[in-house]
Formats: structure tokens, sequence, C-alpha cells
């Protein structure tokens, strides 16, 4: 079970809570992750990541066990700690502006 942790305004958009749970086959990365918040959360198709190209959006980032993943490739496996539900796979809402 991954438990992942969403920003207030995409837990707005696909009415849940702080964090919500998933089941995700092996290999568990960044894109079966965001692929299963997709199919279980249809609102929230298009908003981690651009449909067309798959890429990450720019004002969104990735973090799991303390560490920035969103630059790392979508298929590199996430640490253990988040696949065994220790930790939150966590998506954040980045600030632009200055």
């Amino acid at each position: 079970m991954i438990r992942v942790a969403l920003p207030a305004h995409l837990r707005t958009l696909a009415r849940v809570g702080s964090e919500v749970t998933l089941d995700v086959r092996a290999p568990i990365t960044q894109r079966t992750v965001i692929d299963a918040i997709e199919a279980r959360w249809p609102a929230l198709r298009g908003t981690l990541r651009d449909q067309a190209t798959g890429k990450r959006r720019s004002l969104v980032r990735f973090y799991a066990c303390g560490e920035d993943l969103s630059h790392e490739s979508p298929d590199t496996p996430l640490p253990e700690e988040v696949t065994s539900g220790k930790e939150p796979y966590m998506v954040i809402g980045a600030i632009a502006g200055g």
C-alpha cells in the first residue's frame, strides 16, 4: 500500500483528505504511482503531468524520504520506505513569483 500526500488544491479537486492510499503493482515507480492516482481520481488527470508529453508539470514537485525526485526518471523505482508504506510519496505544489 502506497501512501500519497497531496497539496490542498489537488485534495479539493479530488475530494480527498491530505493523504490517500493506493495499491500499485511492482515495479513501483513515480510513473506507476501517478498512473494509479489518475486512474482512481480522473479529475487529477493532467494536473501532475502533461497529458500529451507525460512530463511533470513545472509547478509540481515530487518528494520521498526527504529527497526531491522531481528530476529523476519517472521509471526509477521508489525507495523501499515508500513502497512499504512507511513513508509517503509527496506531491508538492511549487510557488512561482518574486
